[in-house]
């Protein structure tokens, strides 16, 4: 007899009651040789009555059927696993996945694998052969791979400047207008001559000088030294064309300025020594692209901090300050003739100049180093000293300033800003700011401790106090039987200074706009020449001062007026701003006073080897507190303080900055920014 298995899915999914054995056997075969036929296999016992009634329909009842119960569950191996092998095969398709055959015997299996195996070594030989040929490839392209970056860039820049040119009427040529520097056409020719020969062209470029009326873009010619003094400038605004530049003037008093906040010996020789090694390396560190922009930053104003540090040098011998303590280079020319004893124990006690116990001659360079050991009266000294000193260098910057607008005016043959700003602006400065800093140079030279009465210190006035008595036209008070004025006539120049500055006002404020306002009603009567246009104050070029003809007279009143109100309200509030001199040096040498008591002195006062290892320790976190603190941040202060000064309180003064850069085509500048003549990237 033979059988066979059938599995149940059901049963094998977990169902709820066993399977059964069944046979049937075909009864409508009647043959001799008949020999019954079997199918034997298995089904879910709740499937059974359904199957057998199936089976005796289909048959016609010629099937016998004989069922038993079987205990433990039965599965078709077979067939599951070609069932599962079903539904692995769609999950692939599914995913896309890339099958392969596997045949069942093990032979067979083996012959593949060695098959496989001989293919993949066939398949490494040929990639690494790939690689090696690829690596040399590149290898050699490698060495050219800088030049052909370089002739692309070239080659695009050159291209899309060709583009900007316009085509002739005849098609023959190209045509275009560019700004040249009138220094660099000789140059500019030679080249174009160069290229014809060495193209080989049959054409010669011509180059033909244009009259315009567009007002020139700004080209300031810079070398590596100046052209970070000339950054700080465009970043307030470009000149306009033939407007005074103040980049020269900055390499001096930008410096000398930060210095006068940040005047100490020790803390400017770092400075100065980061900006001298940034100086001596700077062909291998600009050879060093880094995209670090505090970077950049620092490497580019090299020059700037190098005499930042220098300045600062200077200003700390001045101030005798190093690190907060003194250097007694030449002796103090103070003398204690006190006991000991009186000295250590009378906190009170002060060293005057009246006495025998000063020398009568001052100190030979810089401020005496027994200041540095005075407790009471040191910062008292020190706050009237740089208070003082920060006003004369504002007023004389500012003075400065007003002055360079008159290159201006003159240049751009402004005739009526001459005559009703520039002078005005310099009688109204001088006659009131001016004046003040020369009573303390009066003070400075008339009173002292060993005259007589009424010149001795006591007596010395307030220029503060006398200043603005000066204003109010206030009689000054005298005090301790003092004379009240420091020379004769002191009372009457001072009247006669304030009537006539503020007599500077009404002409600063309606000289210009009445003097425009008669010219256009002379207009009105007879054309206006060429030289007229100067008198009622048009630029041409587009310099200081703006057209006056296409404007209304409501609103050159109002601009005249702001403008004037601005510059009497910001003489004053100039001035006061230049106390930050003041301020911030008082505030660095408190700083660095303040670190060397409450740190370093920690270690100094500390004896023997332990002493000597705390002293280590100590002395490293009062450098790393001095290069971050003090010479870091307070640096950075100062610097905007100075840029500050600089951006307002002297540049409003002269200079608009309302032109637009000259953008010359230069291959260095494609190369370093790889975009192409305009300033355009990829």
């Amino acid at each position: 007899m033979t059988r066979a298995l059938i599995v149940d899915e059901s049963r094998t999914a977990g169902a709820s009651m066993g399977p059964v054995q069944l046979g049937f056997m075909d009864k409508s075969i009647e043959r001799e040789d008949y020999l019954p036929c079997f199918v034997a296999g298995v089904i879910s016992r709740e499937k059974l009555p359904a199957f057998e009634r199936m089976l005796w329909r289909a048959c016609r009842g010629n099937v016998f059927l004989r069922q038993a119960m079987i205990e433990s569950p039965l599965e078709d191996p077979t067939n599951a696993s070609d069932q599962l092998k079903t539904r692995v095969k769609k999950i692939c398709e599914g995913f896309r996945a890339t099958l392969y055959p596997c045949p069942e015997a093990p032979a067979d299996r083996r012959e593949m694998a060695m098959g496989v195996m001989t293919r993949i070594e066939d398949l490494n030989t040929v990639l690494g052969q790939t690689q090696d040929h690829r690596h040399r490839v590149l290898v050699a392209a490698a060495k050219n791979l800088k030049n052909w970056f370089v002739k692309v860039r070239k080659i695009k820049a050159i291209y899309h400047t060709l583009n900007l040119f316009n085509l002739d009427v005849t098609q023959k040529c190209l045509i275009a207008e560019c700004w040249v520097p009138l220094l660099d056409i000789e140059t500019i020719q030679l080249a174009l001559r160069r290229g014809t020969e060495r193209s080989g062209s049959s054409v010669p470029p011509i180059l033909n000088r244009m009259q315009t009326f567009e007002n020139p873009p700004t080209y300031n010619r810079t070398n590596k030294f100046t052209k970070a003094f000339q950054a700080l400038i465009d970043a307030y605004g470009v000149a306009s064309y033939r407007e005074m530049n103040p980049a020269p003037y900055t390499i001096i008093t930008f410096p000398f300025l930060f210095a006068v906040m940040f005047g100490d010996l020790g803390h400017g020789a770092i400075m100065a020594l980061f900006g001298l090694w940034m100086i001596r390396k700077e062909k291998g560190l600009a050879a060093q692209k880094t995209d670090n922009e505090i970077w950049n930053i620092f490497f580019g104003g090299r020059y700037i901090i190098f005499l930042m540090g220098v300045f600062s040098m200077y200003t700390g011998m001045i101030y005798n300050d190093i690190f907060s303590k003194s250097l007694n280079i030449f002796g103090s020319h103070w003398h204690v003739t006190y006991n000991k004893s009186t000295v250590w124990n009378n906190t009170y006690l002060q060293l005057s100049p009246a006495t025998s116990d000063y020398e009568g001659t001052p100190y030979p360079f810089g401020m005496d180093p027994i200041w540095q050991v005075a407790s009471s009266n040191k910062i008292v000294f020190q706050n009237a000293y740089k208070m003082k000193i920060s006003i004369i260098f504002g007023v004389l910057h500012m003075i400065f300033g007003v002055i360079m607008s008159w290159h201006n005016h003159t240049y751009f043959r402004n005739r009526l800003s001459l005559i009703y700003e520039f002078i005005p602006q310099l009688i109204f400065l001088v006659l009131l700011f001016f004046y003040m800093v020369l009573l303390m140079f009066i003070k400075w030279n008339r009173y002292e401790a060993t005259n007589k009465f009424p010149f001795t210190e006591a007596c010395a006035p307030s220029i503060l106090i006398t200043f603005i008595d000066m204003v109010l036209f206030k009689e000054s008070k005298a005090h301790d039987n003092c004379p009240v004025y420091m020379y004769w006539g002191q009372q009457f120049f001072q009247t006669v200074f304030v009537v006539v500055a503020l007599g500077c006002i009404p002409v600063m404020l309606l000289g210009k706009p009445i003097k425009i306002m008669q010219a256009r009603k002379l207009a009105n009567v007879q054309p206006i020449t060429g030289s007229s246009d100067a008198e009622v104050g048009a630029l041409p070029n587009g310099g200081a001062g703006g057209h006056h003809d296409e404007e209304e007279m409501s609103e050159i009143f109002i601009h005249q007026g702001i403008h004037t109100i601005e510059y009497v309200l910001g003489s004053v509030s100039h001035t006061a701003s230049y106390l930050r001199l003041w301020a911030l040096s008082l505030a660095h040498a408190q700083l660095a006073e303040v670190l060397w008591n409450m740190v370093l002195a920690l270690g100094l006062n500390k004896e023997g080897p332990i002493g000597g290892i705390f002293l280590t320790v100590v002395f490293a976190f009062w450098a790393i507190l001095t290069v971050g603190i003090l010479v870091l941040m307070e640096g950075l202060s100062a610097f905007l303080h100075t840029l500050r000064l600089h951006w307002v309180e002297f540049q409003s003064k002269f200079y608009l900055g309302q032109g637009y850069a000259f953008m010359p085509f230069s291959f260095d500048n494609i190369i370093e920014n790889g975009g192409t003549a305009t300033g355009e990237t990829d």
